[in-house]
């Protein structure tokens, strides 16, 4: 009774359950910022993790999706995919209340034990909390609205984790000019600001309706439904894609953080300015991306913003010749602005196109297998990455022009590759590739780059005007309160609808 399903859900049912995934996204967003990302690996590098430990946190979360595969048979025997999301995510919550709590507790060598072991049970039973999620949203999201839907839900998730980005980066400031011995424990706070954020979400989780699955027309063992998608061509070219693509991603990324305190002896302050740029950026991209992912098709934004964030990755290698320079800070800024633009559409695009090519009623197989080898795939990139970094780390590729002359000679270097600059490059090189097999899938209503591009000019160039004039100043100011309120208004009034309809009854 407490999780009941429906055999078709009403109108009022689907509009009320979208606001609640919205509000959803919002917990689950806020839960990521304030215990992810940069004040993840933070908190590490402050516990002693080496390279290679920053490498493992990166592949826990991926390879935990490899349960997606026994999820399946839960799905199928359960069949109430709500009950399945919000026990498995109530669990997997509960472990950063102790990660939080360790440095409390433990010292900072039993502290890296415990967040590594808490992680791997954390991320294993989101894992299957994923699984059962996103077959939960396939029959719940009508199809037509599926790109805008999630452009929306993003957008707004992403306005709140920019103004969390900076009260976090705030608050640690302070914490450590007030408390400098204390700085570890300034992070458990942090956490646990996550965890009980995360805590609301499950509630948003729990009122959120869901449709009756429907009835296989014949029982298949998990490994004959996990080959379906295999056997179909178009997603089979869907899942190489994936996989080269989060690889050559995942070879990179969790380095960056690492690469930006190490290397170039940023402050946390810079650094999380920098990535409050790029949220800002994905936030503005994510409304038009989600009108060009419904309007052409996704494979369409992905062929725009695939190579641009591929091109960001390369871009990293030029921040040091060999080490800082007066165009080090000019190109950070521009990498994250490209990469913030570029993953809001890659982010979106990539959840939707699954959904999209998945066939209705068999999407917790199809999805489930794609989630399962792209798993694999990213899993596999960080722990290369921080197995290697060492090895790298004593070897360098120059790049110079030299210029002799009876005046004199003259140097230029224009390449210098060291340490984690081989991984920036390998990730491109492998990158280019999967923009090669995005080139071979078939989606309906895809249209050449060229088309999206224009529209793209004609559509920035319109945000521009709108942005400059005094109303459109003062909608970006009031973001996110009028959003909020308006959901607000939403769900009231559905549950009006809801009371006169049982006193009419």
């Amino acid at each position: 009774m407490w999780f009941k399903t429906e055999e078709a859900l009403t109108e009022e049912q689907v509009q009320s359950g979208l606001s609640y995934v919205i509000k959803d996204g919002i917990a689950s967003q806020s839960m990521g910022i304030l215990t992810g990302g940069a004040f993840l690996v933070a908190f590490a590098v402050k516990l002693g993790a080496s390279n290679f430990v920053i490498g493992l946190l990166a592949a826990i979360g991926p390879l935990a999706q490899l349960l997606q595969l026994p999820s399946i048979f839960l799905v199928e025997k359960i069949r109430n995919r709500r009950a399945i999301v919000v026990v498995t995510a109530t669990l997997s919550r509960l472990c950063w209340l102790f990660i939080a709590l360790s440095p409390f507790l433990f010292g900072a060598k039993i502290g890296l034990a415990v967040l590594i072991v808490s992680m791997i049970a954390a991320s294993a039973l989101g894992a299957v909390s994923g699984c059962s999620w996103n077959s939960w949203m396939r029959d719940l999201i009508p199809q037509e609205v599926l790109g805008s839907f999630f452009s929306k839900r993003m957008r707004i998730a992403t306005g709140v984790g920019i103004a969390l980005s900076v009260l976090a980066a705030v608050y640690l400031d302070l914490w450590k000019k007030l408390f400098a011995e204390y700085e570890v424990q300034g992070y458990s706070i942090l956490f646990l600001g996550g965890f009980a954020v995360g805590v609301l979400g499950l509630y948003y989780l729990y009122k959120t309706p869901e449709k009756r699955m429907p009835l296989a027309e014949e029982k298949s063992s998990i490994l004959k439904l996990l080959s379906k998608p295999f056997k179909d061509e178009n997603f089979r070219k869907l899942i190489v894609f994936m996989c080269s693509w989060n690889f050559a991603v995942n070879l990179a990324a969790p380095f960056f953080m690492v690469y930006m305190l190490k290397r170039l002896g940023l402050s946390m302050s810079f650094i999380i300015g920098l990535s409050i740029l790029s949220q800002v950026l994905n936030f503005a991209f994510l409304k038009i991306w989600g009108k060009f992912t419904d309007r052409f098709s996704n494979k369409s934004v992905l062929a725009i913003c695939g190579p641009l964030f591929i091109v960001s990755i390369l871009a990293w290698t030029f921040t040091t010749m060999p080490e800082k320079y007066f165009l080090t800070f000019p190109l950070l800024i521009i990498i994250h602005i490209i990469m913030g633009l570029s993953s809001a559409g890659v982010s979106l695009a990539s959840g939707n196109i699954s959904m999209k090519l998945a066939p209705e009623g068999q999407a917790t197989s199809y999805l489930a297998a794609n989630t399962i080898a792209n798993s694999i795939a990213a899993g596999i990139a960080p722990i290369l990455g921080g197995k290697f970094a060492d090895f790298f780390a004593n070897r360098q590729l120059d790049w110079v022009l030299n210029y002799k002359s009876p005046a004199g000679d003259f140097s230029l270097p224009t390449l210098n590759l060291q340490q984690w600059d081989f991984f920036f490059v390998i990730a491109f090189i492998i990158g280019l590739y999967s923009i090669h097999r995005l080139s071979l899938i078939k989606e309906v209503g895809e249209v050449e780059g060229k088309v999206v591009f224009n529209e793209l000019m004609t559509e920035v160039r319109s945000q521009v005007r709108t942005l400059s004039s005094v109303e459109g100043l003062r909608q970006m100011v009031s973001f996110p309160f009028t959003i909020v309120r308006d959901l607000t208004v939403k769900v009231k009034t559905n549950n009006n609808i809801s009371e006169n309809q049982e006193k009419g009854a």
